[in-house]
């Protein structure tokens, strides 16, 4: 079960956008910083073809800019 986090940078002025499109993902949980630019994005999916279908939804969000990842790691399902 891949879980990861990453700094979601959005293009100026769309942090509200980049939020509300990043929380309707069912695999997202989204924490606004309190530095105005800047959101923290936490996913997690049950296979890793789910992550690369998440990571291409992720990569068409026109209102987002960069997304670094700070961490992941992968457990097993028992």
């Amino acid at each position: 079960m891949p879980i990861k986090s990453y700094l979601a940078h959005p293009h100026k002025g769309k942090k509200n956008e980049l939020m509300e499109a990043l929380s309707v993902l069912e695999q997202c949980e989204v924490i606004p910083s309190h530095n105005e630019e800047l959101l923290i994005l936490i996913t997690e999916t049950d296979t890793t073809t789910e992550e690369e279908i998440l990571k291409e939804k992720l990569d068409a969000l026109e209102s987002l800019k960069l997304l670094a990842l700070v961490s992941g790691f992968n457990t097993q399902k028992n």
